[in-house]
């Protein structure tokens, strides 16, 4: 079953394979829907500073009624906070907010501030956040340390200098956006690729090629677009509210073929409708 599958991080930390993305639930419904998915099986929960909903993810690990060490807890540093101190406070401010004493996996949310995706230079600044990451982990804060939204540049430039390498890089992965060179080069320094928005933030739904594959394996398009994900090696991170999603979403007793995997590889399928106005699903 997918949700007892791990990965082991470099660290030898173990990560489930199947975690639950918590982007645009609200703070007030988010321990419900973190503790729904734990009575499900989920134990992967992953959240941001700017999803603003840390608090209610929080407290859904708190009351889930499983002991902490069986849970895996995600967030991210807010973009915008490209130095030392700015950084310091926010990881603490992160483990308040969370109401945990520790943080299984903490990320940069993104090598730009959003107002500037992908535009001007913060190597330093990204350099500066990293070293506050590095020192919460050896403090015991941050069981791992990671990035997100970083290609390939973005993360040399943390490897030129770090004491602790990246063990992860969270990215937009589904199918129709493949950046398999960027999947290749983090595994070439291991760095596990987690995918975000395996489903294409719903839009892939209405795609009838990807519908006709997920009908021979008599499977749905989202379990279709999660097993791909997990096929590629990445961690997928579906996000939903809805319990009846998250049981769906964990349904994953299929294998996709070579062949299949190579079509769905090879697909260009990056319309995101209304969310298109968001940096990371229009590029820029």
């Amino acid at each position: 079953m997918a949700l007892n599958e791990t990965y082991k991080l470099s660290n030898n930390v173990s990560i489930p394979k199947l975690g639950l993305g918590t982007w645009f639930i609200d703070d007030d419904k988010a321990a419900q829907a973190v503790r729904d998915a734990i009575e499900i099986g989920y134990r992967n929960i992953d959240t941001a500073q700017a999803y603003g909903n840390e608090q209610g993810v929080g407290e859904g690990v708190r009351t889930s009624g499983v002991a902490r060490e069986g849970l895996f807890v995600s967030t991210k540093l807010a973009a915008e906070i490209k130095n030392y101190d700015d950084a310091v406070a926010a990881i603490d401010g992160s483990l308040n907010k969370l109401g945990l004493e520790y943080i299984d996996l903490m990320l940069i949310h993104s090598p730009q501030p959003w107002d500037d995706f992908r535009g001007g230079d913060y190597s330093e600044g990204n350099r500066q956040a990293w070293r506050a990451l590095e020192h919460a982990y050896k403090a015991g804060k941050l069981r791992a340390i990671g990035v997100s939204n970083f290609l390939q540049d973005d993360v040399e430039n943390i490897l030129a200098s770090c004491t602790v390498a990246p063990q992860v890089n969270q990215l937009l992965v589904h199918i129709g956006n493949t950046p398999a060179d960027l999947i290749a080069y983090c595994e070439s320094k291991q760095i596990l690729v987690e995918a975000y928005s395996p489903i294409a933030h719903g839009e892939i739904l209405n795609n009838e090629d990807i519908a006709t594959i997920a009908d021979k394996y008599d499977v749905t398009v989202p379990q279709l677009c999660i097993r791909y994900t997990l096929q590629l090696g990445t961690v997928s991170l579906p996000k939903t509210a809805d319990p009846e999603h998250m049981r769906s979403n964990a349904q994953l007793d299929f294998t996709i073929s070579d062949e299949d995997m190579s079509t769905l590889q090879a697909m260009d399928h990056r319309d995101y409708g209304d969310s298109s106005a968001f940096p990371v699903y229009s590029g820029k």
